[in-house]
């Protein structure tokens, strides 16, 4: 399965040539590599997918759908201009908080669960849709986005499958926290 994801990521990189700049396709190939390129939204959509897992049951699918539904809304307010306070602060906070519910899972009960991811959602989308404007195919974009973001739900689904005890995603989790953490001091250039 890991094979597979590299050699699809291997794949779009190949495609995304400047050449196909103007065409919907491109678009569609930006919107796709867009969460994957960028760091933040990379863990944030796995941490997404490890923290659904650890929610068990039919919040394993239900979680991850929240956030690409918020997304979606969020990449709307980002196209039609209407500004969020902090919108990068708050991604890479998205990235710490997602880290620290995963390390204490048992603990995080799922009613607070759905309200952060989908406020980090909105935000994500908003970064997202910020850039659409300046493309000629928005919808190809949204499309891409929003299919990219529920593949690395399904990644981080699958990790937190095989990590299948408490204690390895707790460390999955503490792992994403710290680099949560490291890049909230980069975004306020406290470090």
């Amino acid at each position: 399965m890991i094979k597979c994801i590299g050699i699809l990521t291997m794949l779009l990189f190949s495609l995304a040539s400047p050449t196909l700049a103007a065409d919907s396709a491109a678009n569609v190939i930006s919107g796709l590599l867009h969460p994957i390129l960028g760091f933040d939204h990379l863990m944030a959509m796995i941490a997404v997918g490890l923290l659904s897992v650890q929610l068990k049951g039919r919040h394993i699918y239900r979680l991850p759908a929240t956030f690409v539904g918020v997304l979606f809304l969020g990449a709307l307010i980002g196209i039609y201009g209407w500004q969020l306070p902090q919108v990068e602060g708050v991604i890479s906070l998205s990235v710490l908080i997602l880290g620290l519910a995963i390390t204490f899972g048992g603990r995080f009960a799922f009613m607070l669960a759905y309200p952060i991811v989908a406020v980090f959602a909105l935000f994500h989308g908003h970064a997202h849709g910020a850039e659409i404007p300046q493309l000629g195919s928005p919808t190809g974009f949204i499309a891409g986005f929003m299919a990219a973001s529920a593949m690395l739900h399904l990644f981080g689904v699958l990790i937190g499958s095989i990590a299948r005890s408490q204690y390895k995603r707790a460390i999955l989790g503490a792992g994403c926290a710290g680099i949560g953490l490291h890049m909230v001091l980069l975004t306020y250039g406290w470090i």
